[in-house]
Parts: C-alpha cells; structure tokens; sequence
C-alpha cells in the first residue's frame, strides 16, 4: 500500500503539474507506472493470502504472473534508462529530445511484455509460489527450458542492467569529485537494487543447479516479499528524492511553485 500510494502521487503529479512534462522525467513517470503495476501483483497476492486460497484459477494464476514479470522487467529497464540519462545530464551536457525518449520507453515496454510472454508460450511456465497465494515463474521445476529463460534473463534483465547503472554512476561520481560538488549519492540507487532482488535472483539461479525444494517454503517466500518492497524505494529515490521531480510533486501536493534546480556549464 506504500508503495502504491507513493508511486500513485509521482504518476498524478507528472500528469497534473505541466512543468514536470520534461523527456527526463517521462523516464520517471515509466518507472513509477511499472513500479505501481508490481504493487497491484503485490495487493492481489495479499487479497489472496487473506482468503487463504487462491480466487482466480490457474488462467488467473498465469496472468498473474505475466502481468508481474512485465512490471518487474520495466521496472529494473527504466532505472538503467534513468542512470543513463543522468550521465549525459551531469556528464555529457547533451540534450535529451521527446523522440528519443519515447523511442527508448516504447521499446522497454515492448521487450518487457515479450520476455513475459515467453512463458506463456512454452518456454517457461508460470505457477504457484509455495504458500499458493500468489504467482510467478516456476523456479522448482528446474529443467532445460527454466534454467535457460532464466540464465537469459538474469544477462538481459540484472546483468546488463546493473552494468550501466555502475557504469554511469561511476561516471558521474567521478565528475562530481571533479568539480567538489556532490548533487546526490551516486551509489544509491544501484545498490538499492541489488539489495531488493539479489537474494530472490540468487535464489533462482540456485534453483538451476540445485534442488530449491530443500529451501524453507517460508524463506522462499520471503525473498519475492523483499524484491516486491523495491518500488518504494525507488519512489524515495528516483520521486521525492530527485532534484528535477520534487518540486513537481511538491507543486502538486502544496499549490506552492518552488524553482528547479540548475546545473551550471563549466
């Protein structure tokens, strides 16, 4: 519910405040979308747990976690496009245009919906996490096609992301070193992600080499509980605690304008 209502406030307040409407922060209005979908996979498992079964069917089960896997892979997708576009905000000066914007979203969404949809077509199955009140990729089964989705996924989807993230943070925190002016943790935001979906990913990995069922039912549905706290922390983060999205967000909770920061050419 956290995360909702605070992902919730970043979608309307891009949507309300015209200022906010700049190529950057679409960047961050995607992610705060994706991020809320994940909250709704989350809420419709908490409904489930409070029933104490699972409503919806094993149809409902499998588009439970479609609709799951779409969001998680947007979601880790729209940070690295965020580290990104802060490189050549604090780094390169170059301007980031609409079509390049909405090129790079459209794609995201595209790829996200694909790689989801490749379970559903064979490669992969969707199934009951262990306590059966919620869905997602069958880790248990550990055959062929899961490890191979899932070696796939963790190269296109963790490694690759993360790569860009250090990469990019790295660069800017050396420019910041440069010029003695330290606009924002640089560090922060690659290891927040890693902190939230590291352990479950470990957890899959290991379940393609091993047997996971060995593994506390209860731990292995705490690692997915942990990942799923993730979009609260990227709407501190990349919302309230972004120089160029807050004051929007204020505008929109207040009615008070405050001026957006500027970053000086040297």
């Amino acid at each position: 519910m956290l995360g909702f209502f605070l992902n919730a406030i970043s979608i309307v307040s891009f949507l309300r405040v015209k200022e906010m409407r700049t190529p950057s922060n679409f960047f961050v209005f995607n992610l705060a979308l994706a991020d809320i979908s994940l909250n709704i996979n989350g809420l419709t498992a908490a409904y489930a747990s409070y029933l104490r079964y699972w409503p919806f069917g094993q149809d409902g089960c499998a588009f439970h976690g479609f609709q799951g896997m779409i969001a998680v892979l947007a979601s880790i997708s729209f940070m690295a496009a965020i580290a990104w576009d802060r490189y050549h905000q604090y780094c390169t000066r170059q301007k980031l245009f609409w079509s390049t914007t909405l090129t790079m979203c459209g794609l995201i969404w595209i790829l996200s919906i694909f790689w989801a949809a490749v379970p559903l077509m064979g490669w992969g199955v969707y199934d009951f996490e262990p306590m059966r009140t919620c869905c997602t990729l069958d880790y248990t089964r550990g055959d062929r096609d899961y490890i191979t989705y899932m070696l796939t996924l963790v190269l296109l989807y963790l490694m690759f992301p993360a790569f860009t993230m250090w990469s990019c943070y790295d660069a800017i925190h050396k420019h910041f070193k440069k010029i003695h002016h330290h606009r924002f943790n640089t560090s922060t935001p690659l290891r927040v992600m890693l902190m939230c979906w590291g352990p479950y990913v470990l957890m899959c990995i290991y379940a393609c080499f091993e047997n996971v069922k060995i593994v506390s039912p209860k731990l292995r549905m705490l690692l997915p509980v942990i990942a799923k706290t993730n979009p609260i922390f990227n709407a501190l983060l990349y919302t309230f605690g972004n120089e160029f999205y807050r004051g929007g967000v204020w505008h929109f909770l207040t009615g008070q304008k405050i001026v957006d920061p500027v970053i000086k050419k040297k």
